[in-house]
């Protein structure tokens, strides 16, 4: 008897993208996919964050390189993506939130979140799709969502905005990109500590407020992400496009 085998989560021979790479989120799953054998790019606006991550992975035995870019300058994220080979994985990181009530919401607040959450996330995924197209490469888009892309929060108008228009954008783009054998998802986490959230959570009230929603029992952590991250990027997700892989500890089953 013939056993079917288990696709492979390795991702030797490609190469992948990681926006906001400098710490947290970013830095965590660029080590996953450098982990599982591909050649990582980190991606942010600080030399010295990404330098010292993208060390810290070749020390680990992985491929990586540090390159600065502001997302936000669409001018230089096209420049960005057609000086170099097309990618295979691109893993859509960079946000940003400043949760208040929504009557103190102001146009700035407003463009800061909108812009850099959805605005950047569409143009880096279009400047690296045109890429994959050109170059006949297949491959996956991960968009990191949030938990609040799927259910609303206080304080958190603009990020649920954010959030949710990303999960729409992310449908359509698989719609778009599946004859191309490009596949776009997200994942969606629960409160995540990294250097951001931290001081939130020196707040013990806000602490005690988000753990007694998530059903688990604690606050979630970067390494929760690396497998879910790992999966989107692999042959093991073959057949998966245009969905969220929700890892929020069961807020969102309440």
């Amino acid at each position: 008897m013939d056993l079917p085998k288990t696709p492979s989560f390795r991702l030797d021979s490609r190469r992948a993208i990681v926006t906001g790479a400098g710490r947290g989120i970013g830095l965590a799953l660029a080590a996953a996919m450098a982990e599982a054998g591909a050649a990582v790019t980190l991606v942010a606006r600080t030399a010295s964050e990404i330098e010292a991550g993208a060390e810290a992975i070749r020390a680990a035995g992985g491929i990586a390189n540090a390159a600065i870019l502001d997302v936000s300058d669409i001018a230089a994220v096209t420049a960005f993506f057609e000086e170099r080979p097309a990618y295979h994985i691109l893993v859509n990181n960079a946000g940003t939130n400043r949760p208040k009530p929504m009557w103190d919401v102001t146009e700035e607040d407003y463009d800061a979140v909108i812009d850099l959450n959805v605005k950047s996330a569409f143009f880096v995924a279009q400047a690296c799709v045109k890429r994959m197209i050109e170059e006949r490469v297949a491959g996956s888009l991960i968009h990191i969502g949030s938990q609040m892309g799927h259910v609303g929060g206080p304080n958190r108008s603009l990020y649920c905005t954010s959030k949710w228009a990303l999960e729409g954008m992310n449908k359509t783009f698989a719609l778009d990109l599946a004859s191309h054998g490009i596949r776009s998802n997200t994942i969606a986490p629960t409160f995540i500590e990294t250097p951001m959230t931290r001081p939130f959570f020196e707040n013990v009230e806000f602490k005690a407020s988000v753990i007694a929603k998530i059903k688990l029992g604690r606050l979630g952590n970067v390494e929760d992400l690396m497998g879910a991250a790992l999966f989107l990027a692999s042959d093991a997700s073959a057949l998966m496009t245009g969905t969220s892989i929700v890892v929020d500890g069961g807020w969102t089953a309440d």
